[in-house]
């Protein structure tokens, strides 16, 4: 299956036989080290012994402005962004105005809910945070933190802004550094590592969220916003079940992007759906076809080759938006 057009995958001759041709798809998600780049290494392995036809490659990235670059210079086949920056790339707002491509959703990766922690007794709800509160809303930079400063913003006037990575949040909070951290729940469910950690180290508590900022948070367009249950945390006093925040984070590509390779990667990775989870455990979850389709972007349209796949698995929408061919 040879690859044609602008913003084809690219053909390897002779990869699998003298007269067949071998089409690789390169992906990027993050850094190395992270769970994103490690399940799309998993992915590829699972893609990459199912079929001949296509070389699936998992590389790393330095984040959505950097994977939505790669697609802008076919540098890569699929990127993964949130659902944050693909308001930012529909709006044209920096640094996507200049893109001469159509972005379009091929299929969902996973979901974090982001809720507040503290171990300050004093505080019980976001709104109890004053002028002189220390709060790190993800490290300063994060791609997370525009979105999390402005949830915030809905709930409290004024704070001091600190910047504290993840796994050093409670050692910032026993040296007093640091009053209210952030914890996520990937996929709704798994805690990371350097939650439990902090889980561990403090008093943690979960901040709980007054119904006027939540409504706040459902009417603003730019925040995807959907409940947690914060009792799965061990070590932690919560308030159950609030509303987060949510970062969807979903796989994209060029609407030019060659129909066959497209329709060809989700076939080879929808064959080996019950055996993901063995190449990485966050892929556990494309074992219910539902998910593949789950927070998709509104306003963003489905490859047309994914839009067919999606139709003829039966769980497409009449919500959803096919791209152009």
């Amino acid at each position: 299956m040879a690859a044609t057009g602008v913003g084809a995958a690219t053909a390897l001759a002779g990869c699998s036989g003298g007269n067949s041709s071998q089409t690789t798809v390169r992906m990027r998600t993050s850094t190395s080290g992270t769970t994103a780049y490690g399940a799309n290494q998993g992915l590829a392995g699972a893609i990459n012994d199912q079929t001949d036809d296509l070389f699936v490659e998992a590389k790393t990235s330095q984040g959505t402005e950097a994977n939505i670059g790669a697609l802008q210079s076919e540098d890569a086949e699929m990127v993964y962004i949130q659902n944050w920056s693909a308001y930012d790339v529909q709006q044209g707002n920096d640094p996507f105005g200049e893109l001469d491509f159509e972005m379009t959703q091929v299929f969902h990766y996973y979901d974090l809910p982001w809720f507040f922690i503290t171990d300050n007794t004093d505080l019980e709800t976001l709104s109890d945070i004053g002028p002189s509160t220390a709060v790190s809303p993800t490290p300063s930079g994060s791609g997370t933190a525009p979105a999390l400063e402005k949830a915030l913003g809905y709930a409290t006037d004024d704070y001091e802004r600190v910047s504290v990575g993840y796994s050093g949040q409670g050692n910032a909070m026993n040296e007093n550094q640091l009053d209210v951290g952030v914890g996520t729940l990937m996929n709704f469910v798994s805690n990371p590592s350097w939650l439990q950690e902090i889980a561990s180290t403090v008093d943690l508590k979960v901040l709980d969220v007054e119904d006027s900022t939540a409504q706040a948070w459902t009417d603003d367009e730019r925040l995807l916003t959907q409940s947690v249950e914060t009792d799965q945390i061990d070590g932690a006093d919560t308030p159950g079940e609030i509303p987060a925040p949510t970062f969807a984070y979903n796989f994209v590509s060029r609407g030019d992007l060659d129909y066959d390779t497209v329709y060809a990667f989700l076939e080879a990775m929808h064959e080996q759906k019950d055996e993901l989870a063995d190449f990485h455990a966050l892929l556990e979850t494309f074992a219910e076809d539902s998910f593949w389709v789950k927070n998709m972007y509104d306003g963003v349209p489905f490859h047309p080759a994914a839009a067919d796949f999606y139709e003829e698995l039966g769980v497409w929408s009449e919500d959803f938006e096919r791209a152009d061919e």
